[in-house]
């Protein structure tokens, strides 16, 4: 899991417009180190055996290095994303890029927040809505992959993505904050045969739960100590990465990376 993964340059990195609680356009990340961030998390996907590919950035395109928001791809197979307007002229690099290496490419007709919205954990998989998803998405990838999609709702607009509100460990361990999940959600959650590791709403708002596993090491952002001591008992490496002017855009280490290698049940 978690194997391959696609990410973009800060090169054209800036807030020019508010589309989530985090983004603030009289407050500009410091490039030289949104760039050093950006480098460190790359660098530490190549350093524990994962594959990093590349797609150039754009410079209508501020947001682009937030690349997990794009796609959702499984098997060859790529939905794109539907982003607000302030994001949609992202979409057409990422089709071009997904066709050039082979993938089939489908678009979506609803709103869509991509792998924001969509994380594999085994043979599930968790697909936000209410925020930045539609309602049917859940049902159309059920259709196209053969997951078994358990739709989950955020509490708020704090958690804008459900990868802020929950992140995939391993294939049958998830870390989620229960509060940045509606009850029904959480429910749903606690009826898997999975193993739930809770965290506090003070560091899933630090972005602790926007992480990257591939199920042996797991990178993640510094300052929720708790969460990686929590990781480390169940026998992983976790590496700890400052994301501070990532963050200024509402971004955090899974942000920045769209996976290419999730498998659909066969």
């Amino acid at each position: 899991m978690n194997r391959d993964l696609l990410m973009c340059d800060t090169t054209y990195f800036r807030v020019d417009y508010v589309i989530n609680p985090y983004m603030d356009v009289a407050v500009q990340p410091d490039l030289i180190r949104a760039r050093r961030e950006h480098e460190a998390i790359a660098e530490t996907h190549r350093t524990t055996g994962r594959t990093v590919r590349r797609i150039p950035s754009a410079p209508e395109c501020p947001d682009m290095v937030y690349t997990a928001n794009m796609a959702f791809v499984a098997s060859g197979l790529a939905v794109l994303g539907v982003p607000p307007v302030e994001r949609s002229a992202e979409i057409p690099y990422v089709r071009s890029w997904l066709k050039d290496h082979q993938f089939e490419v489908l678009d979506c007709p609803y709103e869509f927040s991509g792998q924001g919205d969509a994380l594999v954990c085994g043979g599930h998989l968790f697909v936000g809505h209410g925020q930045r998803t539609d309602r049917r998405v859940p049902g159309l990838l059920g259709e196209l992959y053969g997951f078994d999609v358990v739709p989950l709702q955020v509490s708020s607009e704090r958690w804008y993505d459900l990868d802020l509100a929950v992140g995939v460990i391993g294939p049958d361990t998830v870390a989620c904050c229960p509060e940045a999940l509606d009850r029904p959600s959480m429910a749903a959650l606690r009826s898997l045969d999975v193993d739930i590791i809770e965290v506090s709403v003070d560091e899933a708002a630090r972005f602790a739960l926007n992480l990257i596993s591939d199920g042996r090491t797991v990178t993640m952002t510094r300052g929720a100590p708790e969460l990686a001591a929590k990781v480390r008992d169940r026998g992983m490496t976790v590496v700890e990465l400052d994301t501070d002017e990532l963050r200024k855009g509402g971004g955090g280490v899974r942000c920045t990376a769209l996976t290419l290698d999730n498998s659909a049940p066969e």
